[in-house]
Formats: C-alpha cells, sequence, structure tokens
C-alpha cells in the first residue's frame, strides 16, 4: 500500500510540475533547454535561449563586460509583450544568459532603450560607492493606444548596483512624459564633454528630437533634426548618436544613426545614417545629397546602435544589429526561438571624397582571433576561362569565415554561388554592366514563408578590376563586407545544412588572386 501511496504522489507531482508555468528566471536562464544543434540555429551569432527576439538594447560595457540587453517576449516565438532579456559577454563571442532585465508594468511594455555608467553618480541612484548603471526605455501603454490616444509612449528609466543582475525601477517614472506625438520612443543616451550634460536622442515620428538633462531625470527638450533629410517612407526609430575621428586623421564627426521600417533600400526595414556636427543642442548634416546612405545595404540588419562605456583606451565604436526584418521576421521557419543578432562589428569613418564621409563596418579584433587559421584554398591564382568554376570545398566546421580576392576585368557578370550537399544555392552576382550586386535567395532553402524573402536583392557597388569580398557563413545567414567593409550586405537563409562549397564562374575569362577560409567552431559548446 506505501508503494501505491508514493507512486501515486510521484505520478501527481509529475502531472502538476510538468503543468506549472516556470519562473521567468527559469525562462531566461536554464542552459537545460537550449538545443544549439537544432536546425537553423546559427553558431557564431547570439541568438535567444528559446521565444521571440528583436532590438538590441541598452549595450554597455562595464567592469570586463558587455552588456547585451534585447527586446524579448520569454511566452512566445511571435513578438509580444515586451520585456528586456539580458546577457554578457567578456570577448563579444562567447555569451552568458542571464535572468530578464525589464518586464512590463502598469505604465506599459517595456520598448527600446539604451543603458550608461553614471559614473559620476549625476542621478543619485548611487549607494556605498557603487557605481550605477541606469538604462532608460520606452513605456508603451497599449490600453491608451488602444483607445486612440497619442501619448501612449514615455520614457522611463531603471538603475542596477550590482553589475546589471537585478534592476530597480524609478519610482517616479515616466521622466519624459509625451507631448502627443504617436511615436516617441528608444531612447539613446550618452554624456556629452562640452555641455557636461547627458544628452537624449529620441525618435519622433520622422525625426530626431535632442534632449538634455544634468541628472538622467530632468530633461529640457534641445532640438530637432531630419525634416527633409534622408528616407521618410516609414517610421524613424531606434536612433544613436557618437562622435568619431575620421580615419587616418583627427578630424573628428558625428554620426546618427536612425533605423526606418519601411523604407530600406531593398524593401522593408533597415538603418540609415548621417555624417556632421553636434554642438551640443544641435545636429547639423553636413552631405550635400538628401539621399540615405546605408549601414547595411542587405534585407536584414536592423535597430542597430553601438556599445557605450567603452574605455577610451580602447576606443572602438563597436555595433550590433538585429538580423532580421520587419516583412518577414515573425514567420521565418525556426521553432524554438525567433532571430539572431548580427557578428560584432568595429564602425569606422572614412573620406570616400571632398567632404564626404561614409561609415565602414567590419568584424571586430574578437571575432578575427576566435577561429582556426586561414587555409589557402587556391594552390595556383591565376585566369579562369569563360563560364569554367572556380571550385572551393570550405569542409565540415559550424560556420566559416570566407575571403576570395578577383578581377572580373573581362567579365560582364561573374557569379559566386555558395551551395551545400542538399543543391540549395545562395547566388552574389557582379554585375559590371550596371555596376551592382545582385543577390538571389529563391534556392538557398526553405523561401516558402513570404513572397517578400524571395525576392532578388540589388546593392549599387563600384566594381573595380579588383574586388575582395569577405562572407561569413553560418547555418542561417551569410554577412558580406566588400571593400574592408564600405559596403555591408547581411542576408538570412534558411538551408537543411551549412553552405561548404563555393563556385565562382563568369561570362568571360576572370582572375582569382586568392581564396581561403577558417573554419570555426560553435560559440555555445
Amino acid at each position: 500500500m506505501k508503494k501505491n501511496i508514493w507512486l501515486l504522489i510521484f505520478i501527481l507531482g509529475v502531472v502538476f510540475s510538468s503543468c506549472t508555468e516556470p519562473s521567468p528566471k527559469k525562462k531566461a536562464d536554464d542552459k537545460t533547454v537550449i538545443a544549439y544543434s537544432e536546425l537553423y540555429r546559427p553558431q557564431v551569432h547570439f541568438t535567444p535561449p528559446a521565444k521571440w527576439m528583436n532590438d538590441p538594447n541598452g549595450m554597455v560595457y562595464f567592469d570586463g563586460e558587455y552588456h547585451l540587453f534585447y527586446q524579448y517576449y520569454p511566452d512566445s516565438t511571435v513578438w509580444g509583450p515586451m520585456h528586456w532579456g539580458h546577457a554578457v559577454s567578456k570577448d563579444l563571442m562567447h555569451w552568458e544568459h542571464l535572468p530578464i532585465a525589464l518586464y512590463p508594468d502598469s505604465l506599459g511594455y517595456i520598448f527600446s532603450g539604451s543603458a550608461v555608467v553614471d559614473d559620476n553618480n549625476t542621478s543619485g541612484f548611487g549607494k556605498d560607492g557603487k557605481v550605477p548603471l541606469v538604462a532608460l526605455f520606452t513605456y508603451h501603454n497599449m490600453k491608451q493606444e488602444k483607445a486612440g490616444r497619442n501619448d501612449y509612449q514615455t520614457q522611463g528609466i531603471a538603475f542596477s548596483l550590482d553589475k546589471g543582475r537585478t534592476w530597480e525601477k524609478y519610482k517616479e517614472n515616466p521622466v519624459l512624459k509625451n507631448p502627443g506625438i504617436r511615436d516617441f520612443r528608444d531612447p539613446k543616451v550618452s554624456w556629452n564633454d562640452a555641455s557636461k550634460k547627458w544628452i537624449l536622442t529620441l525618435a519622433t515620428l520622422d525625426c530626431i528630437t535632442f534632449f538634455s538633462s544634468p541628472d538622467l531625470k530632468n530633461w529640457t527638450k534641445q532640438s530637432e533634426f531630419g525634416k527633409g533629410m534622408g528616407g521618410h517612407s516609414g517610421v524613424w526609430e531606434c536612433p544613436d548618436l557618437f562622435p568619431i575621428k575620421v580615419e587616418g586623421s583627427d578630424l573628428e564627426k558625428w554620426v546618427l544613426l536612425v533605423s526606418i521600417n519601411p523604407g530600406g533600400p531593398n524593401g522593408g526595414s533597415a538603418t540609415q545614417y548621417f555624417v556632421g556636427n553636434f554642438d551640443g543642442k544641435v545636429f547639423t548634416n553636413e552631405r550635400k545629397n538628401p539621399e540615405p546612405r546605408w549601414i547595411d545595404s542587405g534585407k536584414d540588419n536592423y535597430a542597430g546602435v553601438t556599445w557605450s562605456g567603452i574605455p577610451k583606451t580602447d576606443g572602438r565604436r563597436l555595433f550590433l544589429g538585429w538580423m532580421s526584418n520587419w516583412q518577414y521576421a515573425t514567420v521565418v521557419p525556426t521553432q524554438a526561438w525567433r532571430s539572431a543578432m548580427t557578428i560584432p562589428r568595429e564602425l569606422k569613418l572614412v573620406q570616400v571624397a571632398d567632404e564626404e564621409y561614409a561609415i565602414k563596418g567590419y568584424p571586430t579584433s574578437e571575432f578575427e582571433n576566435y577561429g582556426a587559421k586561414w587555409d589557402d584554398l587556391l594552390s595556383n591564382p591565376g585566369q579562369f576561362q569563360s563560364v569554367s568554376l572556380a571550385q572551393f570545398a570550405l569542409g565540415k566546421a559550424a560556420a566559416f569565415d570566407y575571403s576570395v580576392e578577383l578581377d572580373p576585368s573581362e567579365s560582364s557578370k561573374t557569379t559566386i554561388q555558395l551551395s551545400n550537399n542538399f543543391n540549395e544555392t545562395f547566388d552574389i552576382v557582379l554585375d559590371k554592366t550596371i555596376q551592382q550586386i545582385r543577390i538571389n535567395r529563391m534556392k538557398s532553402g526553405d523561401v516558402s514563408f513570404n513572397p517578400e524573402f524571395q525576392k532578388e536583392i540589388l546593392v549599387p557597388v563600384n566594381l573595380i578590376d579588383h574586388v575582395k569580398i569577405r562572407l561569413v557563413i553560418d547555418q542561417a545567414s551569410v554577412e558580406m563586407f566588400i571593400d574592408g567593409g564600405l559596403t555591408e550586405i547581411t542576408n538570412i537563409v534558411f538551408p537543411k545544412e551549412i553552405y561548404n562549397k563555393v563556385d565562382i564562374r563568369s561570362d568571360q575569362k576572370f582572375s582569382v588572386f586568392s581564396s581561403k577560409v577558417r573554419k570555426l567552431n560553435s560559440i555555445w559548446h
């Protein structure tokens, strides 16, 4: 009888435990539920353990750790009430998942924002010599939005005194109320040495509004920017403002990143940028051409911002983007989770013409130092005949870092084709006739989930005689860097297995100077 009683208790325990909702902490950091070998799971890119993720938020470096917060819904693989998920890394490659940092409350969902290190305790949140991390975020009140009000987005703050592990929301939230603008969102905050104040860069409908504050709590409007500048086909969001020196000189400029959805160069969402000056109050765009410049010309690099708190001894401007597109983000064919981040990139500003400057983005030194050494795939550099293939096997690995230098001078079209053992292909066509790169995903794997995913991707590029192309190939993405990152083209894919072969062909003779690959191990093992 005792055995039967204990058996009944055991069965009931199993039943009740399987029906009980796990705690938020369990959802966020139980590594035992993460199957990093599942289909489409990236191996060198950040992904959440499970469920929905979009914009990177609150990226800040503090006490030896890179913090990554992100828009997160722990109850579904489609967008829902937004939280801030949280992870930390010491090397920008390996990530430790932490419990959810910020939850929705009576003021609304927790939308995108930023975090800063308040070294001088201007906020007064620091105690017992502990330096506070302060997060600024948008409250999105769904009830007010459904009621037809325009002021449903406000700005709130929270602080942490234990290296970001736990957060306390400010009791006087919101710290910045809405004057009646439907899109009043995504605060990016930085300290301005010239004015000795905090500067808040806020997306307000289809422009940017700048505010200043001495203490992160009380904000004064300074100026607006954006009318008649850049793309305006969609909502402006996720801005970032920062100073950066022109490469190879002491000249300093200011860069303003602004994401827009829709309105990207290949449809859907994308991130544009402006280069100019900022005097602590007003941003001035110096580019004479009103057309936008894009951080990335592919389909799948959105809402990217840069880390704050990077030590001056380091001095880099480090960037991370959400690797998806709102045209199809909620229907991509992953099961346990949705979305990944790009690999971290270092942004540099280069002069491309008289008084013309451009951003180039390239994998960080941490990525460069990760993985195996480069293997040369080409024993004899030289010319290949018309329509013949230069075939290179990448081999077996969790991911690949592939580089090729070629001269398509005698040909009008040169195709670089990635493929796998299932004959799934990702085509990159260098079209010299129209000075354009065309990318075709039609046979790249599963493309059935959305017709926008199937469309050809067109990127204007100056195809000179000597072209250097680098491809970071993961299980579900191909990130392309041309001319040292002056052109970036990021696209997600869903093949049955990683592309492990490269074929290069052309309509005329073409030269390949080098073809090499680095094999990359999974960052999760």
